[in-house]
């Protein structure tokens, strides 16, 4: 099979981690040797109640039975996409209120970008240095990050960016702009968490101008960081709000939150304003409502803040420089890249599944499934020290 895999499935990198899975549970990937595997990556912050959670499975399983895809998005009245939307509504201020379900974060991403222009009348977008938000061209043209898009010029035009947590970069938001874009807690630079209420004077400058802020939660949303989106750790709400992995339980889904007025304009001037086969799918609908049914109601978003403290407890090394990050969304920052590097790797041989950042090449990501319990979380963080002090001992 890993033949194959090499053959004839298209790759990203020159050297993928190349595990051949047999099965999942739990905290635990297994490959066909029979070997298990403590995750503490969830599917890039995807599988946030574990793998195979039996409550999805059952609402999956129960979906299957009645009807699968029937009808390009919006037209038809599909049980488990309404009550997706309806819980959704019930748990965010009411400006948030309406929501538009895409099949991943990127097209959410582009779909607010779209949309912004609607509402405002104007194109310029502003957003971060090292932001991340998809790898659409759209989605890549506020990507702040020049050496991952340079081969795909040109890009959108009329772009500006700005220094996450630098309060005096926020006077290039002006009165041509539509919208500005920015990660609640910044993922690929290195999961970078907003400081000296640097989001409400974003929101106030976005206010004074009458420019959108729109909240990029695809990774810290749907309770990783001990709330349904970290944006209320922060005293702001957004226009519009963007989310995915997480929501799905480890299914393909997007979406963008706003109010019922300003998602109306998807219908008018052109109708069709933005539209998809497979957005609101009945299955992946179904698995996202039994995840967010269970992450409201478990109490497990409580027991986030008790977990992140044992992490960073037990992550104490002195080839750790430092653990950013916010919940179940942290980074360890390294020595150098090259620890990075060989932490992930030899942690792996150990039993161990972590991974890098995109772009901040230091950084080592933590995002277990939220349902990681304290002795998992001691075993893996067992697994790094005993690494890091083989490579502090051959440095």
């Amino acid at each position: 099979m890993k033949k194959k895999f090499y053959k004839y499935q298209a790759q990203t990198t020159n050297n993928p981690l190349a595990l051949e899975i047999s099965h999942a549970e739990g905290s635990y990937i297994y490959d066909k040797n029979k070997r298990k595997y403590l995750d503490f990556v969830a599917g890039v912050s995807a599988s946030n109640l574990g793998h195979r959670n039996k409550s999805i499975s059952k609402a999956v399983k129960k979906q299957i039975d009645k009807y699968w895809h029937v009808m390009v998005y919006g037209e038809f009245i599909q049980e488990p996409t309404v009550k997706l939307c309806e819980l959704l509504s019930k748990n965010v201020p009411r400006s948030l209120s309406n929501t538009y379900l895409t099949n991943s974060g990127t097209e959410a991403i582009e779909a607010a970008m779209k949309l912004a222009k609607r509402i405002t009348g104007r194109t310029k977008i502003v957003a971060a240095k090292n932001g991340y938000h998809g790898n659409t061209q759209g989605a890549m043209s506020i990507m702040g990050f020049e050496e991952r898009k340079r081969a795909y010029r040109p890009l959108l035009p009329n772009i500006d960016f700005i220094e996450f947590n630098n309060s005096n970069d926020i006077i290039k938001i002006d009165n041509q702009t539509a919208a500005v874009f920015l990660e609640t807690i910044q993922g690929g630079a290195g999961f970078i968490t907003p400081i000296n209420n640097y989001l409400k004077k974003v929101k106030e400058k976005c206010d004074e101008v009458n420019a959108l802020l729109i909240l990029d939660e695809i990774q810290p949303g749907i309770g990783r960081t001990g709330k349904l989106f970290s944006f209320e750790h922060y005293n702001i709400i957004p226009d519009i709000l963007v989310f995915g992995k997480g929501l799905g339980g480890g299914f393909p889904i997007g979406a963008l939150s706003s109010s019922k007025e300003r998602m109306e304009l998807f219908k008018k001037n052109p109708i069709l304003g933005h539209i998809t086969t497979f957005g609101g799918h009945p299955v992946i609908a179904a698995a996202a409502l039994e995840n967010l049914k269970e992450t409201l109601s478990s109490g497990i978003m409580k027991t986030i803040k008790k977990k992140e403290n044992l992490f960073r407890k037990l992550l104490q090394h002195k080839l750790i420089k430092e653990i950013r990050g916010k919940g179940l969304m942290l980074a360890l920052i390294m020595k150098n890249k090259k620890i990075a590097k060989e932490l992930v790797i030899k942690s792996l041989d150990n039993g161990l599944i972590l991974f890098w950042l995109l772009f901040e090449s230091k950084a080592v990501r933590i995002t277990p499934p939220l349902s990681v319990n304290e002795n998992e979380i001691k075993l893996g963080c067992k697994v790094i020290i005993n690494v890091l002090d083989q490579l502090y001992n051959v440095d």
